[in-house]
């Protein structure tokens, strides 16, 4: 199963960022989905059926060690040419050590787990297939400032890659683990 632990905006955050991407999405960059807009905290790519369990329960106890979030989507930026991303304010020493407890369960586990060279809470809003320029789209949602939400809990979630619209990645929470409250 191609695995992933993240951060999911409630749906009203989500539709206030969607209103705000409407007014600059065109067809020069592949937009994603507001069903599968998220906070990545860890990756774990390919984890063999055995392990998942495992997985489960220490992203569970990693989920209990942190508090609930207040987080607020805001602002936007790019990763070179190829990914636009809409950023995240809130307590981000505690998202950057809760990001490192789901990257260690998934050690532990026995998950192959991409570790970020240096975590930053961001939401992908698009993707180019070659290099584009995204500075334009970067300048028209620099100032985006979502409804701040409260971040409770966090999802392990199932990747189905060209199962979802358009041939894109579906995603399925198939579990939640609380965050201590």
């Amino acid at each position: 199963m191609r695995l992933f632990a993240a951060v999911v905006p409630p749906p009203e955050v989500l539709r206030h960022l969607d209103e705000a991407v409407v007014q600059v999405r065109d067809d020069a960059v592949t937009w994603t989905l507001p069903e599968a807009w998220h906070l990545t905290l860890a990756f774990y790519g390919d984890v063999a059926g055995d392990r998942v369990v495992d997985l489960t329960e220490r992203l569970r106890r990693a989920a209990a060690r942190y508090p609930v979030m207040r987080l607020r989507l805001d602002g936007a930026g790019r990763f070179d040419d190829r990914v636009l991303w809409v950023g995240c304010n809130g307590p981000l020493e505690d998202m950057r050590r809760l990001a490192r407890s789901c990257e260690a369960a998934g050690r532990r586990a026995g998950a192959p787990v991409q570790a970020f060279r240096r975590f930053r809470p961001h939401l992908t809003l698009a993707r180019a297939r070659q290099p584009t320029d995204l500075r334009p789209y970067v300048s028209a949602l620099a100032r985006y400032a979502g409804p701040e939400w409260t971040a409770d809990e966090i999802a392990l979630v199932r990747s189905h890659l060209g199962q979802g619209a358009g041939g894109r990645a579906r995603y399925e929470v198939i579990s939640k683990f609380p965050l201590a409250s």
